[in-house]
């Protein structure tokens, strides 16, 4: 038990020491601005992966979002490769320069995101279903602007500090000469 109690610690350190501070992209361009990216509808394409790699889903969303207020709300629509469908609704609200708060129905409490440059971290807890049951998981979530109708995420899912899968999706911006 000793020694199991030390792995996980292990683990949990190596973990927090492998965090990259979202700061170190503040000189990359083009610098991301939410407001501006999601100012258009967007469509979506990703892929669930287990640890091992194995593609479990994939799925397409389709974002259109709206202001109210200072507040940027997301409405998402998931379409993933089994036919199963999924809505969620993000209300993202600005915190002060580069950092932003973000809720929704599956989400727990509040996320928290950083922007620098054309990068932003968000970390919250999800929960997140799964066949007939609900898990509470800890996402690492990182978006990358490419240029100005393409945006990259990568999303490190754990439990207890243990990776449980990963997520990564392309964000394309409809409507303009380039994505068409």
């Amino acid at each position: 038990m000793t020694r199991l109690l030390l792995l996980l610690a292990l683990m949990l350190n190596l973990a927090s020491c492998s965090n990259v501070d979202v700061t170190r992209y503040a000189d990359q361009q083009p610098a991301l601005s939410l407001e501006r990216f999601f100012s258009q509808p967007v469509k979506a394409w990703g892929i669930f992966q287990k640890p091992g790699g194995e593609v479990t889903k994939r799925f397409e969303v389709t974002i259109v979002s709206r202001r109210e207020g200072n507040n940027l709300i997301l409405d998402e629509r998931f379409l993933y490769s089994d036919g199963t469908r999924q809505h969620r609704v993000w209300t993202l609200t600005p915190e002060g320069p580069g950092r932003w708060s973000g809720r929704a129905g599956d989400v727990i409490g509040a996320a928290q995101g950083q922007i620098a440059g054309n990068a932003v971290h968000w970390v919250y807890r999800l929960n997140l279903a799964v066949d007939d049951s609900t898990y509470e998981v800890s996402m690492d979530d990182w978006m990358y602007l490419m240029d100005e109708d393409t945006l990259i995420n990568r999303t490190s899912m754990s439990k207890f500090g243990v990776e449980v899968g990963q997520v990564t999706l392309f964000f394309r911006r409809q409507g303009t000469e380039a994505s068409q």
